[in-house]
């Protein structure tokens, strides 16, 4: 399990060092009006992914390991194609009969892009959680690898060679990277189909279809709510201040996600390993172990980004980009509180209870709202960074109340201790003997 979760946490590490360079050449040479656009796309498609992955998300690593694959295959791909299909319709009527809200919601001339980009992330999506479901972590890191190493040299090349210097070169990234992923990723997942699988003839479609749907359907609502919060924000921040400050805010979310690798790495083991095991001890052992971990780690990584002087990341941005230290500033306790987040909802994903994910985030859509509301008129991207913390304050605290009801934890086990320490230690030298 260690190998595993510093073969993730290495894969997550040099992914935050290509995004960090990615993110040098989009500031530097695309501006911050053409970033904001390109994460407004992002977004976009996050939010339509949330309805395709109601079978083609992260409930696979649950359901890999106890139905047919062929079922699980099928399934996921019919519903794909019909979502993307609806998608389609809807954009193609609102753009026809209500311009005006399309484009509140779709940048100019990238609604089709967001469409292609809808499809390459499913079909990357379901490779990605068949082998976390199936434990090949080491498989889907490897792949991720291959996936934002394409993204930097394509966006390199698109604003070198093709002289890009718009959102486009970042879009176009984006779907080099996907397509390419694509392709090894569907390799990779190949054995499965050459398998034999008799139990496939016993397993019905529509009720396999009734237990993911179930299933899908809570942790999908929970990301559902999680995007609206972030959306709500970036659409608040352009109408009152513009594409330009959301281009820095999204830039100084960015640097600080750099320290969600450590949750997230941690978090996607842990999920793999509990969604494969029947003993809930032990599945809330190794989440209270994991969560001081992951906490730790998070909270002395935003505290040496902290450090870095103002002046900083305008010489490495731009002189327009100054702003990302304030975000960081006050995004720093929401990234250690997201840790946390993360550890709670792959546990409670894992032992089938995602209902708890979903009254998390509503918890904290309650304080978004508000918060918002008030805090980003008053200080711009600073509020909003504000707000995203509070957010994920009350949806971890919810999230312990929970899980302290489950398993009787008492609240002083989540206190770090030498012997947390020592265990991680042992196990890192026991690997480091073996490999």
């Amino acid at each position: 399990m260690i190998k595993k979760i510093f073969g993730t946490f290495g894969t997550r590490l040099l992914n935050a060092i290509v995004g960090f360079v990615t993110l040098w050449f989009g500031t530097n040479f695309l501006g911050k009006e053409a970033w904001g656009i390109g994460a407004t796309v992002l977004v976009d498609v996050s939010l339509l992914l949330i309805a395709v992955e109601l079978l083609s998300g992260s409930g696979l690593i649950y359901f890999t390991p106890r139905k047919p694959f062929s079922v699980i295959y099928k399934l996921s791909h019919i519903w794909i194609f019909t979502i993307v299909g609806i998608i389609c319709i809807i954009f193609y009527a609102l753009y026809s009969l209500c311009p005006n809200i399309y484009h509140g919601f779709v940048p100019e001339g990238y609604g089709i892009h967001i469409i292609i980009m809808v499809l390459l992330y499913s079909f990357n999506n379901f490779n990605m959680n068949v082998l976390l479901g199936k434990e090949r972590v080491g498989t889907q890191n490897l792949l991720f690898i291959i996936q934002f190493m394409t993204q930097m040299i394509s966006m390199i090349t698109y604003i070198f060679i093709f002289d890009i210097r718009n959102a486009d070169a970042f879009v176009y990234s984006l779907i080099t990277g996907y397509v390419m992923v694509n392709i090894f990723g569907f390799i990779s997942i190949l054995r499965y189909f050459k398998k034999s699988d008799t139990k496939s003839e016993k397993v019905s479609l529509i009720s396999t279809a009734k237990e993911m749907l179930q299933f899908g359907s809570m942790i999908q609502l929970s990301t559902l709510v999680t995007m609206i919060n972030r959306r709500i924000s970036y659409i608040v921040i352009k109408n009152v201040f513009g594409d330009g400050e959301v281009g820095v805010y999204t830039s100084g979310t960015q640097v600080s996600e750099a320290t969600k690798l450590i949750g997230h790495s941690i978090a996607l083991v842990q999920f793999s390993t509990i969604s494969n095991m029947d003993d809930d001890k032990k599945a809330a052992a190794i989440t209270v172990t994991f969560l001081k971990l992951a906490c730790v780690l998070t909270a002395i990584s935003m505290f040496a980004i902290c450090l870095i002087p103002k002046s900083v990341f305008a010489w490495i941005f731009s002189d327009e980009f100054a702003g990302i230290k304030d975000v960081l500033l006050t995004l720093s306790p929401g990234m250690v509180f997201l840790s946390a987040d993360m550890v709670f909802s792959h546990y409670f994903s894992g032992i089938n209870k995602p209902k708890y994910n979903l009254y998390g985030t509503l918890v904290g859509l309650a304080i978004t709202i508000p918060s918002i509301s008030i805090l980003i008129p008053m200080y711009g991207i600073v509020g909003a960074g504000i707000s995203v913390s509070l957010t994920y304050f009350g949806t971890i605290l919810y999230q312990w109340i929970i899980f302290k009801k489950i398993n009787g934890t008492r609240t002083k086990e989540l206190i770090p201790t030498l012997n947390d320490f020592k265990t991680l230690v042992t196990s890192v030298k026991a690997q480091f003997f073996k490999s």
